[in-house]
């Protein structure tokens, strides 16, 4: 895998349907390969989840294309009604994460804002046929009539893939979930809502162990919100979480049962020259990760990424400005609560690279090595393979340039807020509404 700055991405493939016939059902919530990259899931905000596969031609022609079919569609999640609370519980997928593969089969877990499922997907291609105590369509024979005894034989029939659930991990949660992460053991995993994170036993559904807990006794003291969490990629032991204060605290399960006193304690000290009204709602963090190798972890603010290393808590050591032209429009976005937008980021497979959303379909590719860095767009007018992405600028004021667009012309309604990268290749998936983008690099 080259470095970005080496990188022409190409248009690979868009799936799902045209803009006019959007609903607010159809519009894609989550984003996240399988391990090998050979799976890409998608959660929508009515409740489905769809796996694409990758093509095998795809994958093994020269120079290899990222295109992936539909593999299974099924509604996970179905919307509810908290009758105690009085509260309607939608059906949308918060989150997606997948297990390592141990069998033929896949299994992934699905979050709403309640409820966690595990599902199981798996292939069949053959059919039992020829039982002694049934007829073909199922119905029971009456055993007066049975007089000879058959040999069942298995007979090949159109391959069809199923989603079962296996496990609902339900009412753990007071608030809503905007997290879960499997454990590197691939035993257990946490879910984290605004207040606390729960430790789970994937063969368990019925408990789970509160680890974190922020709640204060009295709620008017509440100045702080869990806004994501995840586990360490190889230390079992070690998970970290963000707030909406801007920090980021990693805890060790080895130290004590109840994470509430953390190992460490990420944060930046704020620029006093840049402190506004917005300097709070801004700093807050939207979404974490670890990197791959588990050394450094990628923060996602408003108007920027940060890379920190596990080992330096007091500052990152990089930060690159996502959309730094916005901070004079910071009044307006906040009247039309796009302020409040929960962007995530991703690692390339190799943690040489970033990957975050920005307004008008746009998403940016940080290249650590270089420091280069790119604007590209998620957009059905360059919708033919191997068609290269033209980078975007953004201009801020004065005389715009040809391929330049004008801050004041941003369609703050079009927004990339989900990304995913393939685990050992350069292919990317970007959300855009209802449509799922996928990019590769130009070999």
């Amino acid at each position: 895998m080259a470095g970005n700055g080496d990188i022409q991405w190409c248009f690979s493939q868009v799936k799902g349907t045209l803009e006019d016939d959007v609903t607010e059902a159809d519009i894609i919530s989550c984003v996240e390969f399988n391990h090998d990259g050979d799976l890409l899931a998608t959660g929508d905000k009515g409740g489905r989840v769809v796996i694409f596969q990758r093509d095998p031609i795809s994958k093994n022609s020269i120079p290899r294309r990222g295109e992936y079919n539909v593999y299974s569609t099924f509604q996970s999640h179905e919307p509810e009604f908290d009758y105690l609370k009085s509260l309607e519980i939608e059906e949308k997928i918060n989150k997606i994460r997948w297990l390592k593969r141990k069998n033929p089969a896949h299994f992934l877990l699905s979050t709403n804002d309640k409820t966690i499922k595990l599902w199981k997907v798996s292939e069949r291609d053959k059919r039992v046929e020829g039982y002694n105590t049934k007829e073909e369509n199922g119905a029971i024979r009456d055993p007066a009539c049975i007089t000879a005894l058959r040999v069942p034989t298995i007979k090949p029939m159109e391959l069809m893939v199923e989603a079962s659930p296996r496990r609902i991990f339900a009412n753990a949660h007071t608030y809503h979930i905007n997290s879960i992460s499997v454990n590197s053991d691939q035993e257990t995993y946490l879910s984290a809502d605004d207040l606390r994170i729960n430790l789970w036993h994937l063969e368990i559904t019925d408990q789970s162990f509160n680890i974190v807990d922020i709640k204060p006794t009295n709620m008017e003291e509440l100045t702080e919100v869990i806004t994501a969490a995840e586990f360490h990629p190889a230390e079992c032991n070690v998970l970290v979480y963000s707030s909406s204060k801007g920090t980021i605290r990693l805890c060790d399960m080895r130290s004590a049962a109840l994470c509430d006193q953390h190992s460490k304690l990420f944060e930046e000290p704020e620029d006093p020259t840049n402190r506004s009204f917005f300097s709070e709602i801004i700093s807050s963090i939207s979404d974490v990760k670890l990197s791959n190798s588990g050394r450094y972890m990628i923060s996602r603010d408003y108007l920027s990424v940060k890379v920190w290393d596990l080992q330096m808590e007091t500052k990152p050591i990089e930060c690159y400005p996502v959309h730094e032209y916005l901070r004079s429009k910071l009044c307006s976005l906040y009247e039309n609560d796009c302020i409040f937008d929960k962007f995530e980021c991703c690692w390339s497979g190799n943690d040489s690279s970033i990957m975050t959303g920005s307004y008008n379909n746009f998403f940016r590719v940080f290249d650590r090595t270089t420091k280069r860095d790119l604007t590209l767009e998620a957009a059905r007018d360059i919708a033919k393979p191997k068609t290269l992405l033209k980078p975007r600028k953004v201009c801020t004021g004065g005389k715009r340039k040809k391929d330049e667009i004008s801050v004041d012309c941003l369609d703050f309604n079009k927004k990339i807020l989900h990304t995913a990268w393939h685990p050992s290749e350069n292919v990317v998936a970007v959300a855009a509404t209802n449509n799922l983008f996928l990019f590769q690099d130009k070999l």
